[in-house]
């Protein structure tokens, strides 16, 4: 692993701590990012991706000025959340380790 993909899963591991979120399972993929989380219904998942994307985007390009020249920021503003009420829990943890084998 790099070390920007390094320093991403120690930023968003800090920022789980300090908004109260658990990520279960992370994987972190050369355009985007996995997250399995559990998060308080009351904070909402759009205020933990703002979060995430708004604390790892200025922390990130401040340490590795390389990705400074990503204008305006680091993250798009799009996102994508499923919640797995349906599908149990150890198969979606499964999903995410896996994915930089597919």
């Amino acid at each position: 692993m790099n070390a920007i993909a390094s320093r991403l899963k120690e930023l968003l591991a800090q920022i789980a701590i300090d908004i109260k979120v658990e990520i279960i399972e992370m994987e972190i993929m050369p355009d985007h990012v996995h997250l399995l989380v559990e998060v308080d219904p009351q904070f909402g998942i759009h205020r933990v991706v703002k979060r995430f994307k708004g604390a790892t985007s200025r922390y990130l390009r401040l340490e590795f000025p390389e990705l400074k020249s990503r204008l305006p920021t680091l993250w798009t503003n799009s996102y994508f959340v499923s919640t797995v009420g349906g599908a149990p829990l150890e198969a979606v943890k499964m999903y995410i380790q896996n994915q930089k084998e597919t």
